[in-house]
C-alpha cells in the first residue's frame, strides 16, 4: 500500500513531499483549526483503527467504505450490472480486506467519481484492480496524484458502459457529475449523485450547494441547468454520498420540485 501523503481533513492523496492541500484551501472545503495535517494509507492500515465495511444499499448496490469513516467520510457504491461491477465515487480508506472482498464479488471494471472531494486515494484503487478512472476534464486542475489510469472525458454525457451514463451537471464543481443507471431499482432507474445532488434529511427534497461546510449556495443558473439536464432521465431512487442517504421513491419528481423550490428562494419569488 502506498505511502504518498494523504490529507487528514479531506483524504486527498498527493505525491511526496507535500505541505499544502489545494482542496482544503479552496472555499468549498477548509483547513483544520490546527493547520494542515497528513497521514498515508500504510499508516492508517497499521494503526488497526478501521475495518472494511461493505453493506447493501439497494438492489444491485453495495456501499463500500470503512468503520469508522475517514476524512470527509463518504462511502463509495459498487454498482453490480450485467456487464460487471463498477465503482462509483471513492472512499479514502483502502486495505487488503476491502480488496479481497471486492475481488470475491467479481472485482470492478472501472471507477467514476462525482467531484474532486472524493478523488482521495483513487489511484491506489485503480492500481489494486487494474482499471481506469473516469473524471470530467473540467476538474483536471484538482487531480492530486496524476496517473496513467486517469481518463478525462468532456461534454455533458459519457457512457462508461452500455448500462451506465455519466452526466455533467456542473453543480458544486464545474465537472460535478452524477451517474444514471436505467436498470437500477429493478429497472425503475437510479441516480447516483454523490453530493452534486445532495440527499438531505427530508427525503422529499434534495439540495444544491456550491460549498456545503461554508454554506455558499449554488448559482441559480447552474441549478436550473442541472434540473433541465436531468428532466429526460427516469429514476425512482437517488443514492447520495453517505451511508443510507437514499431517496427510495419518486426521485425524478423530488429533483424537479427541489430545483423549483431552490430557485424560488434564491430569486426571492416566495
Amino acid at each position: 500500500m502506498s505511502t504518498e501523503p494523504v490529507c487528514l481533513a479531506c483524504g486527498m492523496q498527493y505525491p511526496a513531499p507535500r505541505t499544502t492541500c489545494p482542496i482544503c484551501e479552496d472555499e468549498r472545503q477548509y483547513v483544520l483549526p490546527g493547520g494542515q495535517q497528513w497521514t498515508d494509507l500504510a499508516t492508517l492500515r497499521a494503526s488497526g483503527d478501521r475495518r472494511a465495511r461493505i453493506e447493501e444499499q439497494g438492489p444491485g448496490l453495495l456501499g463500500v467504505g470503512s468503520e469508522p469513516g475517514f476524512a470527509i467520510g463518504q462511502r463509495a457504491l459498487l454498482v453490480r450490472t450485467g456487464s460487471g461491477n463498477f465503482l462509483w465515487d471513492c472512499a479514502a480508506y483502502l486495505d487488503d480486506e476491502l480488496i479481497t472482498r471486492i475481488t470475491e464479488l467479481g472485482g470492478i471494471t472501472g471507477i467514476a467519481i462525482s467531484h474532486p472531494h472524493y478523488y482521495t486515494t483513487m489511484v491506489d484503487w485503480a492500481h489494486a484492480f487494474d482499471v481506469p478512472i473516469h473524471l470530467h476534464e473540467a476538474d483536471r486542475q484538482w487531480i492530486g496524484r496524476p496517473d496513467p489510469a486517469i481518463r478525462l472525458w468532456s461534454g455533458t454525457t459519457f457512457d462508461v458502459t452500455d448500462e451506465l451514463r455519466l452526466i455533467n451537471l456542473g453543480v458544486h464543481f464545474a465537472g460535478g457529475t452524477v451517474l444514471h443507471w436505467p436498470g437500477g431499482e429493478n429497472s425503475r432507474g437510479a441516480l447516483l449523485s454523490g453530493d452534486i445532488v445532495q440527499v438531505v434529511p427530508d427525503r422529499t427534497h434534495v439540495g444544491f450547494m456550491y460549498s456545503y461546510p461554508n454554506l455558499i449556495p449554488e448559482r441559480p443558473s447552474v441549478v436550473r441547468r442541472a434540473a433541465e439536464l436531468l428532466e429526460p432521465y427516469p429514476f425512482d431512487a437517488i443514492y447520495g454520498a453517505w451511508w443510507d442517504a437514499i431517496v427510495r421513491t419518486d426521485g425524478h419528481a423530488v429533483v424537479q420540485r427541489s430545483a423549483k423550490r431552490y430557485l424560488a428562494y434564491v430569486e426571492e419569488t416566495v
